[in-house]
This record gives structure tokens, sequence and C-alpha cells, in this order.
């Protein structure tokens, strides 16, 4: 093998190593986090961090269980409360940081913390339900262990996973997740159009 393959070899495993290391919550972004939340909420990032590490080598329903458990400790609130807007998709710094968040809010932050554990985007989907206990439109994240897997549910109402079957509550309308939009309706744009505007928000990390 040549010297330049070795080079190159050898830094794309050094590129792999630190991405793998890289953690939830880059040093600059909490400190950030620190200056504009104060030291409670820098904590709470920093625990996250523990968790996360702690079971990166863990099953996917143990991964699962975990995050689902953390943020569901996030307090409700409605959007228009916390950012005195109608429908607005925070990022997982905001919606930790502000320690207050709807529906959406906590699927995001599951999802994000998901992906960062190694579990594929295909895997995990923002699913769209109405919930006939509260009789109003909801999201919840479901996971799918394989395509044709009956999925389980993770939502902030009820604090259990359970298996889609199990949730007699909710009537599901649609899926979608950031590489595939599946049963599309006439909020197909919309979902997309926060999709987009949230991968925005996160790659400036807006806190």
């Amino acid at each position: 093998m040549s010297s330049l393959k070795v080079f190159l070899l050898i830094s794309a495993l050094l590129i792999s190593f630190a991405y793998a290391d890289k953690p939830y919550v880059e040093k600059s972004l909490l400190k950030k986090i620190g200056k504009k939340y104060k030291q409670f909420a820098q904590r709470r990032f920093l625990y996250l961090q523990k968790i996360l590490d702690d079971v990166k080598d863990a099953n996917e329903l143990k991964k699962l269980n975990v995050v689902n458990n953390f943020f569901n400790g996030v307090r409700y609130s409605s959007d228009q409360k916390v950012y005195r807007k109608k429908d607005y998709w925070a990022t997982p710094w905001e919606f930790l940081g502000k320690d207050r968040g709807d529906c959406e809010d906590y699927v995001i932050s599951k999802y994000f913390a998901l992906r960062y554990l190694g579990i594929d985007a295909k895997k995990l989907f923002f699913t769209y339900v109405r919930s006939t206990k509260f009789k109003a439109p909801h999201m919840v994240l479901t996971y799918f262990k394989t395509p044709r897997s009956e999925p389980l549910i993770l939502d902030n109402n009820n604090k259990r996973i359970l298996a889609a079957s199990k949730r007699k509550d909710l009537i599901p309308i649609y899926n979608f997740n950031g590489e595939v939009l599946k049963k599309t309706g006439s909020k197909k744009k919309k979902s997309h159009k926060k999709w987009d505007e949230l991968r925005l928000n996160m790659k400036r990390k807006k806190i």
C-alpha cells in the first residue's frame, strides 16, 4: 500500500474516532447555555451527557427507555407561553434550557438524542396522531425495530413505552422523518417546512 493511501486511511480513521467521541453538547455550546440559562440548565446537559455515555453500548430498547424517561422529566408548556408563537419547533438546547415545551419539542429532543446514540434514522419517525383522551392533535416519536415491526410509542403524555396496539387512545394520521415523508396529506408542506427550519436552527446551534 502506498504511503498516500496509508495517510488517507489513517486520516479517515482519526476523523471517525473524533466523530464517535464527540459529545452531545460541545464545550463551546455548553458555555453559551450556561450563560443564557444559568448553572441549573448547564448541569442538566452535563447529566444528559452522562446518561447517554452510560448507555452508548446498550441495546436499543434500553436506549429508548433512558432517553424517553429523561426528556419526559421536562415540564409541558405551549409554544404560545414559551415562545409567543402558535407553532414553534424548538431545538433540544432550547427545550432543555427553558425546561419547558410542547409535544413536538419532546419528540425532537428524543429523536436527536437517539440518533446520537447510533439508532438509525430509518427506525425513528415523527408521528402525528389524534388523542381521543384529550380530543386534540398530538405528536409522538415512533420506533420501528424493522420496517415490518409494530412500532413502539415514545410519548410525553403516557410516559411508558408501549406498542402501538396498546395505545387505543391514539389515532395515527401520518409519519415522517428527516429522510422519508409517508402518508402525506395536506400537512406535508407544513411539516417539511418545520423540519427544514429546525435543521437550520440546529446547524446554527440556536439556544
